[in-house]
């Protein structure tokens, strides 16, 4: 106990005893995840202001032996950032390295802190008027630094990329305490090892990162949103390839949302209304968008979507004719979470599988599920044209579902096995964090397996970097 004592000196010293959380107000909301489903207990919370601190927190914190748990705005969803149950941990909140160090219009590149939200971010790209694409339903509290650890992705991939394909250069506190610094806004440089993918979707076992130079883009001038409802997945990855051979990179966002999806975000938030007289089987949410103002997006998307009704791929069409309108479909499908989280508990899944067998997943997961839960509920939605979909299950009967949840290994077993027979991954964007960490010692081969504890031995000998997680 004296050594902890000590420690939490040590740090006091170094940022600030206000900055040093102990009591039990106080760092409530940081033991908490996002879904209430993992719960910690830390020494105490530590809220450095700059890297410099950081790294002497990270050095104090690797001296004595203790483990760091690194947070930013907390909403991940597989317990990534929750520290352990026996309170022995250091939680290192990263919200007050908030800053935007530069933005280089020229290079199309701007350097944020771990800290910056996301929506920080986007408004500070918006203001050089360029544009960072990382789109998410949380943008507004989660951090730039939880967005690299887990890759995040969103509902631009199929047009930008995730956090790996957005992001040139890294700063990064290692386990030690020393600092690397590779803030390089670079395109091309082949000087060896790219090292900055190995902190990126390491959910901070490797290392705590403080700054990243991201990509910027053009800012969209002209955009064109519609709803459809499609005869089925089959035809909305018909549709997805009719789309981009006519459009090109113009294609920016294609979601697919199923109708139990689209029924909870009606029931349960507020103004919701359905784009179409009738909620279908299958909704798309596509939009296109173009850096040029005068560039006619309505009429190419109407054109486009004429000749896919003549192929017997869209029932109907819902066109935004407005920038509220555009709102209002997007809010349909970025409130899909809020509902389901409103409904009550479901076994949730972020899994994807290439894009051609997404039909074959849902006929198979589907079948399979029914065969042992005739009247288990489906929520599946999520971003198509990346081959990215969220699959959610429950129980309509609150009872039922209660004993549903306790199955959710035999549950997990059965869509699991079918992602991995398609070639699929069992976490496309949540990362693994403590939800899905025998999951991957199931799906993972032991070469893979024993390369990445390599890589965490050698980078974090003691095992003091978010322990518990991942492996």
């Amino acid at each position: 106990m004296d050594g902890a004592v000590k420690l939490l000196e040590a740090l006091a010293a170094t940022v600030g005893a206000e900055r040093v959380l102990t009591d039990a107000a106080d760092t409530e909301p940081y033991f908490t995840d996002w879904r209430r489903r993992y719960r910690g207990r830390a020494l105490a919370v530590v809220q450095p202001g700059n890297v410099d601190e950081l790294a002497r927190v990270v050095r104090a914190c690797a001296e004595a032996g203790v483990a760091i748990v690194p947070q930013g705005g907390n909403t991940g969803l597989c317990g990534g950032a929750t520290p352990p149950a026996d309170g022995r941990s250091v939680l290192l909140s990263l919200s007050r390295m908030n800053r935007i160090r530069a933005v280089d219009a020229d290079n199309n590149t701007l350097i944020a802190e771990a800290g910056c939200t996301l929506a920080a971010v986007q408004q500070a790209a918006e203001e050089a008027g360029r544009l960072f694409p990382l789109s998410l339903g949380s943008q507004g509290s989660c951090e730039i630094g939880g967005n690299l650890s887990t890759n995040a992705g969103g509902v631009h991939v199929l047009r930008y990329g995730n956090m790996r394909e957005l992001t040139l250069g890294l700063e990064v506190v290692l386990p030690d305490g020393r600092v690397w610094d590779g803030l390089r806004g670079l395109r091309k440089d082949n000087t060896g090892y790219d090292l900055k993918q190995l902190f990126i979707g390491a959910e901070g076992t490797l290392g705590v990162i403080s700054a990243a130079v991201l990509k910027l883009f053009p800012c969209p001038r002209a955009q064109a949103v519609a709803w459809l409802a499609v005869t089925g997945p089959a035809a909305a990855v018909a549709l997805l390839g009719f789309l981009r051979d006519h459009v090109g990179e113009r294609l920016t966002a294609f979601e697919l949302i199923g109708r139990n999806a689209l029924e909870l975000v009606l029931r349960h938030i507020p103004g919701a209304r359905s784009p179409l007289p009738a909620v279908p089987e299958w909704s798309l949410l596509v939009e296109l968008s173009d850096p040029h103002p005068d560039a006619v997006l309505d009429e190419l998307l109407g054109g486009v979507l004429e000749e896919a009704l003549g192929h017997g791929w869209v029932q109907d069409a819902a066109l935004a004719a407005s920038l509220a309108q555009r709102a209002e479909l997007w809010a349909l499908r970025e409130n899909v979470s809020e509902a389901q989280k409103i409904e009550g508990f479901a076994i949730k899944h972020d899994v994807a599988v290439p894009v051609s067998r997404i039909p074959d997943f849902l006929a198979a997961a589907e079948a399979a599920l029914r065969a042992v839960w005739p009247v288990v509920r489906i929520v599946a939605f999520g971003h198509l044209g990346d081959g990215n979909l969220h699959y959610n299950l429950s129980l309509p009967r609150a009872e039922d579902n209660v004993a549903f949840i306790t199955r959710t290994a035999d549950v997990n077993r059965i869509v699991h096995d079918i992602v991995d027979g398609l070639d699929g991954t069992i976490s496309a964007e949540h990362g693994i964090g403590q939800l899905k960490r025998a999951e991957l010692v199931h799906y993972k081969s032991q070469v893979e397996l024993d390369l990445m504890r390599a890589v965490k031995t050698a980078l974090d000998p003691q095992g003091l970097m978010n322990p518990g997680k991942v492996l």
